[in-house]
């Protein structure tokens, strides 16, 4: 079993930070690519950023320029640091990885339990 686990969400102002990281653990071989997505109320999931076993990085254009993904490949941890926020960055924010498991070497997709931002005054 791979787990995904966030923290580091919740309530900042306008123009604040925040950091969030999500940790993998389990049976893992490796993992290839890990990212963010959220999803605001009412609305679908979108990608934030992901990062390679590379470091290679890739952002939505809604938040380039003010949030930088990087991991930690000893750790299996990968993170978002969130700058300049905007109330429409409100939002859950789900981790996410592509992982090779170590027993079967099978590829999965696992995704986190999710981090509450609030951008708000």
């Amino acid at each position: 079993q791979v787990q995904l686990v966030e923290s580091g969400g919740g309530l900042v102002q306008p123009g604040g930070s925040l950091r969030l990281s999500c940790a993998a653990s389990g049976s893992i071989f490796s993992i290839n690519v890990m990212g963010w997505y959220r999803q605001a109320q009412g609305k679908e999931r979108e990608l934030v950023a992901t990062i390679n076993d590379g470091s290679s990085t890739n952002y939505a254009d809604s938040v380039k320029g003010r949030f930088t993904i990087s991991r930690d490949n000893a750790k299996n941890t990968v993170y978002l640091q969130m700058n300049s926020l905007k109330p429409e960055d409100t939002a859950v924010y789900y981790c996410n990885a592509d992982a090779v498991r170590l027993i079967s070497r099978a590829y999965i997709t696992v995704w986190g339990q999710g981090t509450l931002v609030t951008v708000s005054s």
